[in-house]
């Protein structure tokens, strides 16, 4: 066989291995791995509507908040900080029943206090996020947060 048949096919056999370690981009995990991104970006845009339209209209936290008090509450921590800087790590994302999503993701956050006088004045905090999730029409909602500081 000629040499550049053997690394065409072989060229190939790696692309389709790789495709293929690439997951399906539509399944479940990938779909809640996507929300999951999709309000941490919105929350470092400082954006209320874009971090509410993940909640569920059966939304509580573990502090009994609906959405529309932690609407609220993201939007008084938006205003007392200025700029908001989030790194996530997603470290424990299970599917107890078809169409529910459990995450458990560690979120670091810096936020310049609005206050602050000093450019260099920021609010630090570390900690765990507990979300489930359900599907909702075609969409991942989140129905219920607990944070856990560290």
């Amino acid at each position: 066989m000629p040499i550049h048949r053997v690394v065409h096919r072989s060229l190939l056999f790696l692309t389709l291995a790789t495709l293929a370690a690439c997951g399906d981009r539509s399944s479940p995990e990938q779909q809640v791995r996507a929300v999951i991104e999709q309000m941490e970006q919105a929350a470092e845009d400082r954006d209320v509507g874009g971090l509410q339209a993940h909640l569920s209209e059966d939304y509580r936290d573990a502090n009994g908040m609906g959405a529309e008090e932690a609407a609220r509450y993201a939007r008084g921590y938006f205003i007392a900080n200025q700029s908001i800087h989030l790194l996530t790590r997603i470290e424990e994302l299970t599917f107890p029943s078809d169409g529910e999503a459990r995450a458990r993701v560690l979120v670091g956050m810096m936020g310049r206090d609005a206050a602050a006088t000093n450019q260099w004045d920021l609010a630090g905090e570390l900690g765990t996020f507990k979300i489930a999730l359900r599907r909702e029409d075609d969409e991942w909602k989140v129905t219920f947060l607990e944070v856990m500081r560290k």
